[in-house]
């Protein structure tokens, strides 16, 4: 008999997958795959806010893109119940599935700012801590939340979602000084 674990679906229903099938999924993600037990789940699965004690049968530690499009195709293919954690703020309660793949972004915290043309590329895990340090060591700043541990990605969505300015997935502009200002005005 082969090994096999069970995990929900996107309609709720339970999925049984081949053992070998989660292996191959963790072969193949440079972040790792998580699961009940392992040393590295409760930790992986903590957000700031837990409504409820969700427990996914997966966690795709994602390190880059191809481990979101690895991840995501995994889920797609077994037709997967599929919650996204960024930066753990997790105030809507929606970061950590329960039974299905947590996909995992908050090892992708890299900020690179782009000082010419007042940009930031943010990963999907960063915090606006992460954000505000790299754009305040160029010299720049961004509007966005306050509370530091506050994920980009989600906020950016939720911003996305209610219409708000500066709801953008693509790259996000920052400010500095006014070149034709002194520096310590046109913030």
């Amino acid at each position: 008999m082969v090994p096999s674990l069970q995990v929900q679906s996107r309609t709720g229903d339970l999925v049984v997958l081949d053992e070998s099938a989660a292996e191959r999924l963790g072969a193949g993600l440079r972040g790792g795959l998580l699961r009940p037990g392992d040393h590295a789940y409760e930790q992986a699965r903590a957000v700031w806010k837990r409504p409820d004690d969700h427990r996914p049968a997966l966690i795709a530690r994602c390190s880059g893109a191809a481990d979101v499009v690895q991840a995501v195709a995994f889920a797609r293919e077994h037709d997967l119940l599929v919650s996204v954690r960024g930066g753990g703020h997790n105030i809507a309660g929606k970061a950590v599935c329960t039974g299905g793949l947590m996909i995992d972004l908050s090892p992708m915290r890299g900020v690179a700012v782009d000082s010419e043309r007042c940009t930031a590329r943010v990963g999907g895990g960063a915090t606006l801590k992460e954000l505000d340090r790299a754009t305040q060591a160029s010299g720049l700043a961004t509007t966005s939340g306050v509370v530091t541990h506050t994920g980009v990605a989600g906020l950016t969505w939720a911003a996305a979602w209610a219409g708000w300015p500066g709801g953008t997935a693509s790259p996000a502009t920052i400010c500095g000084p006014r070149r034709s200002s002194p520096p310590t005005a046109g913030w």
